[in-house]
């Protein structure tokens, strides 16, 4: 994500308190990149399971794409979450290919999957809502809400996000604006604790909106670059939650122009299709701009990440590979896709 990058040239000189010659970073990028690369392959391995692995069983021993392949895989690709859509678009994509005798191998036949899913992933980054890059950077804080059912790994994204901004040269504020869950706060205190950055909480039942209040003066007293907000999880009454959030965003808005400038959602990709329709319900009630998809090591069908870009046109910034405070990763459509195949 670009904002982050802003302060690129602090994070290189102040933060690594490094004389390095412009090589010698250049060198570091790339070994840091590979091992992301590695980790990333790692963490969408059972998924490619189930997709690469699976596909060269179902093609070994056929000389041609036929109908009867085809149908193997439609229901190769809904296994894994990929969505009806999106399947329905890939298979229609392989028999114009077969069609056009573009298509008569496993390596083509790959490569046009390949190319219908990173197509509907970068679609949807291009024209997702909003993003740190539509903001002034002498805008401060920068306000990103974070929004998400309870048990999807909100609270925990909350402190690996901490971490990350922090790590890449910006001073971070968390405001515990999740009044309403029992210990939700104490929870996010633990993780602000474990990224060394400072919280800003009241007793449970106090007003969200007046513990975000507090948070923004407090972010603009200290020059925070980054304020992120914890926010209820409750779904089953909409209508309360949605009060709520509009008047937490009217309240940002006064405070800080253009405010809250990002709405993440965060989905777990273990639960597949309910994540998906979490992700619909939450969208009626917040003006959600981008998604954050939880345990993606932990599933096989980590296709979700194309249904959600699919259905809802919407750009995933971040995917958590695993527990450690560092294991939050940002989204690269094209690693994605490589993974799932190489």
């Amino acid at each position: 994500m670009a904002f982050w990058r802003r302060n690129k040239d602090k994070f290189s000189s102040s933060v690594l308190g490094l004389d390095k010659t412009i090589e010698e970073l250049r060198a570091q990028d790339e070994a840091v990149e590979k091992e992301i690369g590695v980790r990333f392959a790692r963490a969408i391995e059972k998924t490619r399971h189930s997709i690469n692995d699976r596909l060269d069983t179902v093609f070994a021993g056929r000389k041609q794409i036929d109908e009867a392949l085809l149908d193997e895989l439609e229901e190769l690709l809904i296994s894994t979450d990929i969505g009806v859509t999106t399947t329905m678009q890939v298979l229609e994509a392989i028999r114009t290919g077969v069609s056009r005798q573009e298509i008569n191998d496993l390596g083509a036949l790959k490569a046009v999957m390949k190319r219908e899913l990173l197509d509907i992933l970068e679609h949807s980054r291009e024209t997702g809502v909003a993003s740190e890059t539509d903001v002034e950077e002498t805008i401060k804080p920068y306000v990103l809400m974070v929004v998400g059912v309870n048990g999807v790994g909100k609270t925990t994204t909350i402190g690996k996000l901490a971490q990350r901004i922090k790590d890449e040269g910006n001073s971070v504020l968390i405001c515990a604006a999740d009044t309403f869950r029992a210990a939700a706060s104490d929870q996010l205190e633990i993780w602000a604790e474990r990224a060394g950055v400072p919280i800003v909480q009241q007793k449970q039942g106090t007003d969200p909106a007046a513990v975000l209040f507090d948070a923004l003066q407090s972010a603009k007293a200290k020059s925070a670059d980054v304020l992120i907000v914890d926010t209820a999880g409750r779904l089953h009454n909409k209508a309360n939650l949605m009060a709520e959030l509009e008047k937490m965003k009217r309240i940002a808005g006064r405070e800080v122009p253009q405010a809250p400038h990002e709405t993440l959602l965060v989905i777990d990709a273990v639960t597949g299709q309910n994540g998906l329709e979490q992700a619909r319900q939450f969208m009626k009630v917040a003006d959600v701009t981008g998604i954050v998809l939880t345990k993606l090591d932990g599933t096989a069908k980590g296709g979700i990440a194309v249904a959600i870009s699919k259905e809802l046109n919407l750009p995933i910034r971040y995917v958590g590979i695993g527990e450690q405070v560092n294991d939050l990763m940002v989204f690269d459509a094209e690693s994605y896709v490589n993974g799932l195949f190489n």
